[in-house]
């Protein structure tokens, strides 16, 4: 087998829709793999399309076509061999040419494409490849027409390709539908046989022996005699092999690994990786291997809990026999154009999740499957994948020609990921059960198909042909075993719950009037960081929260309304810009630690909570808390906070105020745990001491004494609790009405090594006190946000950055921000 990339000389050209004059006639070089709108941006024929609002003036290009075209050079094929030309990705709707000959088309950029060339290679000329786009949307509004629409969340018809969801738009992303060859492409040469697919199961038997079960596709040349192969694997020293007949085309072989080292998520343990490797050669022969193919896998054994107890459905994974707390974040992708994203930057995504105490990502369905990389890094890391399969929001045809191109993606996909530890549930889709009970969609399908039939014959069938070692559940919100019919898909008391009142309708303190099993979505939206937001919008100066090309950045309905709405309760209301960006993003970061908080003290009656969500495609006002540009953003500080390994947390118990302790360590935690009432001046009102017992992977909850917890002055009065390193502040009422000192916090900072040194004072109570570092260096980094002090308390922040600058602006009213500081403006204002 020989391979050989076909990814230089390429050239794009329009090939019809309302392209501009300055575009039309003119080719340009190509990018392979790449996108149009990146060619014609590297040609400087289009303005960034993240830029202020360029995404409106490049509306033009949803009704585009592009034609790529480069040159082959090939030697004709042997007399035995044959020579595939492989596409592992088309976006979208494309058709193939070599020479003068149409190889096929395409309506999938979630799969592989392969056609068989041999015989068009007869004179090692070169010959032209061309792949023209035609406009997806046209595509969809025509398979729309065919099949009448299907309720969907856009306003496009998205859900009739088979296209990333969110590459027409979503209430984060632009509308920016990109086209293009996004995978690589290359030639095959191979004779006799190759390796069509390798699909390797791991499981770890009751005595502790790993296993590896490897089976195989095998494609034969049909060019020579047929004979009998061998198929080998190798683990870790210990082989297997079987003979594979002449004229069969699958086989299995087990390898078997003593003792293996068990593979764990983050926070439980280890993640021993082990290389497998298969070959496949010619019985009797002595020429090598036909195909080969080497994969990393891990031991260890999963199950998810849903049996019914006394409380509904519980949604518990257990890996290695332990029950895990999901703690983690939704994942969309990290742009949106896809092929800028690169191994090393998610690399450095995936750290920021484990640096914030995560061990699980969602993959979501209105994205991609992601790439080898991702997978292999989470491997390495050992966070958890829950992936869906690509299905989001809307209800799907379950007519041809989507059937088979959803049934040729998953195949593809599942195969294709089957040997990673990390992943570890297969998801049906994202709201699509929900939105047929809910969302008004079955009186407009008039009993026309939705999609049903994949989450519940299609996607569980594939896998248990497939991968059967792994979960798999309907949808997200999901009820475990239920009819859709009969049970509600988003009840807190049965698997999966989605909490979007909170954001769209309510205020954040309602996280707390439902105890779900499972939140696998929440969340509550912020700007991005200051040097983000003001690199990629140039509105009129000073900027506004209703600037227009911020709003275009502002995709939510009614966005900026929720986030004023949302606001008003919990801090004073900003007047100028730079204090509605610092509010904004801190109601953000607590309004979403507040409801981690809440899902945690109740372990092990919820037993996961994935924020949404984790990263940005492109600069935008989102629910992330990693913005585009990879700048952590105050909503990241409090994931670490609220996801730390032990955490004090003060809660409702049945009408009285508790303490809940949390220990997600596989070590007991006992300590001395010292509890206070303190004015904000720092006068010890009442104290407690009391002995913490908490077991490992537990959570306990502690009374307290009512001295306590009924303050004199609940304006200027907090309850501090205090274990080891780990303390909380809880405060008696919302902010806007509490005494807070605006002059409380002094600050001298200093040059070191490396960046600066800020040194923060507290003569009065100060709460979420932050240094917004990049507010003076674009890449500045400080270490931490978000830390309350106590009267006479002192915090060092130490800001990373190569840029020399005056010391002081880090210690400035715009940089050295807190509650207390919006009081300050309020009072200003």
């Amino acid at each position: 087998m020989s391979r050989h990339p076909l990814h230089d000389g390429w050239q794009l050209t329009a090939a019809g829709g309302p392209v501009p004059e300055t575009i039309a006639g003119r080719t340009v070089p190509a990018q392979v793999p790449g996108s149009a709108h990146l060619d014609l941006l590297a040609a400087g024929l289009i303005p960034d399309p993240y830029l202020d609002r360029a995404e409106e003036e490049l509306a033009w290009a949803h009704h585009a076509h592009w034609r790529y075209t480069t040159t082959v050079h090939a030697e004709p094929a042997a007399p035995t061999e044959r020579v595939d030309l492989v596409f592992e990705g088309l976006d979208t709707v494309a058709t193939v040419e070599l020479g003068a000959h149409r190889l096929g088309d395409t309506a999938n950029m979630h799969r592989t494409h392969r056609f068989g060339v041999r015989d068009l290679l007869t004179t090692g000329e070169p010959q032209p490849l061309t792949v023209t786009f035609r406009s997806a949307l046209e595509y969809a509004q025509e398979i729309a027409g065919r099949l009448d629409p299907r309720p969907h969340t856009n306003f496009h018809p998205y859900n009739m390709v088979r296209k990333m969801a969110c590459s027409f738009g979503w209430d984060w992303g632009p509308d920016l539908q990109t086209a293009g060859i996004w995978k690589p492409v290359r030639l095959e040469r191979w004779h006799t046989a190759r390796l069509a697919q390798v699909r390797p199961l791991i499981t770890v038997t009751e005595e502790g022996t790993g296993r590896a079960e490897v089976h195989a596709v095998i494609e034969r040349s049909g060019l020579e005699a047929a004979g009998d192969l061998v198929l080998t694997a190798t683990v870790a020293g210990h082989h297997a092999r079987t003979v594979v007949p002449a004229g069969t085309e699958t086989a299995t072989v087990t390898v078997e690994v003593p003792d293996p080292a068990l593979w764990w998520p983050a926070g439980y343990g280890d993640q021993p990786l082990y290389d497998l490797d298969v070959t496949l050669a010619s019985a009797g022969a002595d020429s090598g291997a036909l195909d080969a193919c080497a994969k990393r896998i891990g031991f260890r054994t999963l199950a998810l809990d849903t049996a019914p107890d006394a409380t509904g459905t519980p949604f518990t994974f257990v890996v290695n026999g332990t029950r895990i707390f999901a703690k983690g974040a939704n994942w969309i992708p990290d742009d949106h154009f896809l092929t800028r994203i690169d191994r090393p930057r998610l690399r450095r995504r995936v750290q920021q999740a484990l640096d914030a105490h995560m061990n699980m990502l969602r993959v979501w369905g209105g994205g991609i499957y992601e790439t080898d990389d991702f997978y292999e890094i989470c491997d390495e890391t050992g966070v958890l994948v829950w992936q869906d399969f690509l299905l989001a929001c809307a209800a799907y045809p379950e007519e041809e020609p989507l059937w088979s191109e959803f049934e040729a993606e998953a195949r593809e996909n599942i195969t294709r990921l089957a040997p990673h530890p990390s992943l570890v549930l297969w998801n049906g889709g994202n709201e699509n059960l929900w939105g047929w009970r809910d969302w008004g969609w079955q009186e407009r399908l008039a009993g026309r198909t939705w999609g049903l039939r994949y989450y519940t014959e299609l996607f569980p069938a594939l896998l248990a042909e497939l991968d059967p070692t792994r979960p798999y559940a309907d949808g997200s919100p999901y009820t475990p075993d239920a009819h859709v019919d009969l049970v509600h898909p988003n009840e807190a008391d049965h698997g999966t719950r989605h909490e979007w009142e909170v954001w769209n309708r309510k205020d954040y303190t309602t996280y707390r009037d439902h105890i779900p099993r499972f939140c696998s979505e929440f969340g509550f939206q912020g700007p991005p960081n200051w040097p983000t937001l003001t690199t990629w919008i140039h509105d009129e100066q000073p900027l506004t929260p209703t600037s227009p090309a911020l709003l275009l950045h502002q995709k939510a309905e009614d966005g900026n309304g929720k986030l004023e709405r949302g606001l008003a309760p919990h801090l004073p209301h900003p007047e100028r810009f730079p204090d509605w960006h610092w509010a904004t993003q801190l109601n953000q970061a607590r309004a979403v630690a507040f409801g981690i908080e809440h899902f945690r003290s109740w372990w092990p009656r919820t037993a996961g909570t994935l924020v949404w969500q984790l990263n940005d495609c492109w600069p935008v006002v989102s629910w992330a808390a990693v913005d585009s540009e990879e700048r952590r953003k105050p909503l990241w500080y409090a994931l670490r906070h609220a996801f730390a390994p032990r955490l004090l947390t003060v809660q409702p118990r049945d009408g009285d105020t508790a303490l809940v302790a949390v220990n997600d360590t596989g070590e007991p935690w006992r300590a001395r745990l010292r509890l206070e009432r303190r004015s904000f001046s720092g006068e010890l009102l009442a104290t407690d001491t009391i002995s913490l017992s908490v077991a490992a992977r537990s959570a306990s909850t502690v009374e307290l004494d009512a001295a306590l917890t009924a303050p004199v002055d609940a304006e200027r009065e907090v309850l501090v609790a205090t274990a080891d390193e780990v303390r909380t502040v809880h405060t008696f009422g919302p902010d806007p009405g509490l005494g807070y000192d605006p002059a409380a916090l002094s600050a001298d900072a200093s040059a070191v090594p490396g960046g600066y040194r800020v040194t923060v004072t507290a003569a009065s109570f100060a709460r979420d006190v932050s240094v917004l570092a990049d507010r003076v260096a674009p890449d500045a980094e400080v270490d931490d946000q978000l830390v309350t002090l106590l009267a006479g308390e002192g915090h060092t922040f130490t800001v990373r950055t190569g840029a020399d600058v005056d010391p002081d602006l880090f210690t400035g009213p715009e940089v050295l921000s807190s509650v207390n500081s919006l009081h300050g403006a309020a009072v200003r204002g």
